[in-house]
């Protein structure tokens, strides 16, 4: 049996990228996952379907982001198929390469709406479903401790603005025992990066010695880590930022 078996985890935007890659880990840990994906459908039933071509269990629910409403259509979804949930991991989100004195409002206002909005309503309306000794996984990024990229500066003000989140919110689900954490990969081979990533060997290689390890992450690295925090093992953790750059940061 898997460390998660009896559990269920909800992964936002669990069909691509860091999001599949933890989906199909919980689903090989054990735990029935519904896989969320914002307007991707084939993505999300892919995913599902590889979870259980690996003997795992999982479903697919289909909400736009950012918008309002969108959380209760979200745990809408969910209750349909579910009656409550153990994981839950914020993942979704969305980039932005503009300037700082190129972002217009719109755009600003359109990832924050995304990347910190949508997780402290999901969680909120969340919490009623998530079982005493439940988990929330939050998914930051190493932007939030480097100006390596100020072009992103408003998605690394996102990810900073969830890892408060995460530190408060330990406090506030810790009377249940539930966690509360955040995950922040580094540079990840996902197919959001790769129009920067894969253009060349050079690209990829400058990639890779910003790692102490030498190398590109990939999904499952950062899955494993999920994974642990997920399971009894990671009991003891909670309002934690954990680097998982693969020393980018050192």
């Amino acid at each position: 049996m898997g460390v998660l078996t009896g559990r269920t985890a909800l992964v936002t935007g669990g069909s691509r990228g860091i999001g599949r890659g933890i989906a199909e880990r919980l689903g090989a840990d054990g735990a029935r996952v519904a896989v969320h994906y914002g307007s991707n459908r084939a993505a999300a039933k892919e995913t599902v379907a590889a979870i259980e071509a690996a003997g795992g269990s999982a479903f697919a629910i289909g909400v736009e982001l950012g918008v309002p409403g969108d959380a209760e259509r979200l745990w809408a979804e969910f209750d349909r198929h579910a009656d409550g949930v153990d994981i839950l991991v914020n993942n979704a989100a969305i980039g932005t390469s503009r300037a700082f004195g190129e972002i217009d409002e719109a755009e600003y206002d359109r990832v924050f709406a995304v990347n910190v909005r949508a997780p402290h309503f999901i969680t909120r309306l969340g919490a009623e479903r998530l079982r005493d000794g439940g988990r929330v996984i939050n998914v930051s990024s190493g932007l939030a401790r480097n100006a390596v990229m100020p072009d992103k500066m408003a998605y690394a003000m996102t990810k900073g603005a969830l890892d408060v989140f995460t530190r408060d919110l330990s406090k506030v689900l810790g009377p249940r025992g539930i966690t509360v954490n955040s995950v922040a990969p580094g540079i990840i081979d996902t197919d959001t990066n790769a129009d920067w990533l894969r253009t060349s060997d050079e690209a990829w290689a400058g990639a890779a010695a910003i790692s102490a390890l030498g190398r590109v992450g990939t999904p499952a690295d950062v899955a494993d880590v999920v994974s642990f925090l997920a399971s009894d093992a990671g009991r003891w953790i909670t309002g934690a930022w954990l680097d998982t750059t693969g020393g980018s940061l050192v």
